[in-house]
């Protein structure tokens, strides 16, 4: 088993306009507040077994600062934890894109970032795997 690395590649984030036209037009969706997540499970071979994205709106948070803090706690959550998704993914051989959507009006502390994201990967295995 290879080590594991608990960071965020330039690979596993969405970076190609068609990944993320394909997301948003055929990807599913639920809701792990304070996250709206849209999912595409994928058979072709990708660089990173999950590639994400992390959008706030600017409708909600006028302020550049507060939308980049809200990116930032949802990738460092999503960082932390990403191996809960990977590895049951990695025996199917799936690949994975995933957009988190942030749906609330308020900045939440950290913590429930994190608990909003283990929920989001633990129904992202349930619906995938």
């Amino acid at each position: 088993m290879t080590e594991r690395k608990f960071t965020l590649s330039k690979d596993e984030r969405i970076s190609w306009k068609r990944h993320i036209d394909l997301l948003f037009a055929s990807g599913e969706s639920f809701i792990a507040f304070p996250f709206r997540i849209i999912y595409l499970a994928l058979e072709e071979e990708m660089p990173a077994q999950v590639s994400i994205m992390v959008s706030v709106p600017k409708k909600k948070f006028k302020r550049a600062v507060k939308r980049n803090l809200i990116k930032r706690q949802a990738r460092e959550a999503y960082r932390l934890q990403k191996y809960d998704l990977i590895d049951p993914l990695v025996e199917k051989n799936k690949s994975l894109l995933v957009a988190f959507l942030y749906v609330d009006k308020v900045v939440q502390p950290i913590e429930a970032i994190e608990k909003g994201m283990r929920k989001a990967i633990r129904l992202l295995n349930e619906r995938v795997v």
